[in-house]
């Protein structure tokens, strides 16, 4: 049996169309301000101290969550069973290596808990 993903992964509608290029802008700005060290592969932290600026001063993760609007405003946008299977997915794989990061992070940077206190992880204000 073969999976295929329904429709795209780029949104329909003028709101779902919106989030998603909102969640590139994100995206383009996290990789801006974190610079050329957020390009690599494994979960463990950089060199270089601990970014607080930029979108990082609102979300401890922009890049996650920059992922994570673009997914969810596709799913929504064409809406399906296994749509919303794989977006449960990404999410799932995102929340993993944001617990992972966050974990190696900490002992690295003992400032993050300060920082982990006066953010949240990928919704402004909320989660």
């Amino acid at each position: 049996m073969c999976l295929v993903v329904e429709k795209s992964i780029l949104a329909s509608g003028l709101v779902a169309s919106i989030v998603q290029i909102i969640a590139v802008l994100l995206m383009l700005w996290a990789r801006i301000t974190f610079g050329r060290r957020s390009f690599h592969a494994a979960a463990n932290p950089t060199e270089g101290g601990l970014v607080t600026n930029g979108p990082y001063a609102y979300i401890r993760h922009p890049i996650y969550a920059s992922i994570l609007y673009f997914l969810w405003a596709a799913v929504f946008s064409h809406f399906s069973v296994i749509n919303l299977i794989l977006g449960i997915i990404g999410t799932i794989g995102a929340c993993i290596r944001i617990y992972s990061e966050e974990h190696l992070i900490v002992h690295q940077y003992p400032q993050y808990a300060e920082y982990a206190a006066r953010t949240k992880r990928v919704i402004p204000f909320l989660v």
